[in-house]
């Protein structure tokens, strides 16, 4: 046992005696409340989305934190976040659509309007989850269009769409396999405007993977450190990060420039 009173000697050389780490001797748990634990949970769950609820766990222990897998078990069930292999993605797979092709696979991107991606997020309240769907420029980083809602239906994610074509219109547009996207609505509406469709793998994140990194930038730079409470708090202001990621945040990918100079030249 380690005493740190001895002044003869120091808590370095006892643990060098004992053979042990000294960090271990000033290691503290730390503690979260359920929202810190979701975001915690999905930055875990966003780079290992195979990883279920007793990987997690394990992880977070390494991490630091004092959790037990029924709280990790519990939290993931309210944030609809389970492991992709062998479970689904929040957003529910449609089995019986039409299949389409990753198209994305070898291709240069070189321009913007040739390749659009959309994806689904949520985002934690005191009081439940609100879902936001995004349409990003594969080659700016550009936000075309987004939307927050309480439900995960189809109508605002066409919505989305809608606006978004008011914009521009893609060559192509990436998503997954989930309902939202392969709705008989949104199919139909992207293939008359002349849009090709491309779709990921099932259950692979990474083929949408510049959206994902988006999700990333937009929870570790603004909602982690911001508390909403309530879907208008939030949506207010996660557009005005929008704003500034679009028009002043400077990309290193971009030679540091922003994604509307690369988008609008």
């Amino acid at each position: 046992m380690i005493d740190d009173s001895l002044d003869s000697i120091s808590v370095r050389k006892q643990c060098k005696l004992l053979g042990i780490n000294r960090s271990n001797v000033y290691y503290q748990y730390k503690k979260t409340n359920d929202t810190e634990l979701a975001n915690l949970i999905h930055d875990i769950w966003v780079e290992m989305p195979y990883y279920g609820y007793r990987r997690i766990t394990y992880q977070l222990k390494r991490d630091g934190y004092q959790v037990n897998h029924k709280r990790v078990a519990r939290v993931m069930r309210e944030s609809k976040i389970k492991a992709i292999y062998p479970k689904e993605r929040f957003n529910k797979n449609n089995t019986n659509h039409k299949k389409y092709p990753y198209l994305l696979n070898g291709l240069k991107i070189e321009k913007p309007n040739q390749v659009w991606g959309s994806d689904i997020t949520y985002i934690k309240l005191p009081d439940g989850f609100v879902y936001l769907i995004g349409l990003i420029d594969w080659s700016s980083r550009f936000i075309v269009a987004w939307k927050i809602s309480n439900t995960l239906d189809a109508g605002f994610c066409l919505d989305t769409l809608k606006d978004a074509f008011k914009v521009s219109k893609p060559e192509i547009l990436n998503t997954d396999q989930g309902v939202q996207f392969t709705s008989i609505g949104w199919i139909e509406f992207v293939e008359n405007n002349g849009v090709k469709v491309s779709m990921d793998g099932k259950g692979r994140w990474a083929d949408n993977v510049i959206i994902e990194r988006f999700w990333r930038t937009l929870k570790y730079e603004h909602v982690y450190l911001h508390g909403f409470n309530s879907l208008l708090e939030a949506n207010k202001s996660i557009g005005e990060f929008i704003e500034i990621y679009n028009n002043k945040r400077l990309h290193s990918s971009l030679n540091y420039r922003t994604p509307s100079e690369i988008y609008n030249a």
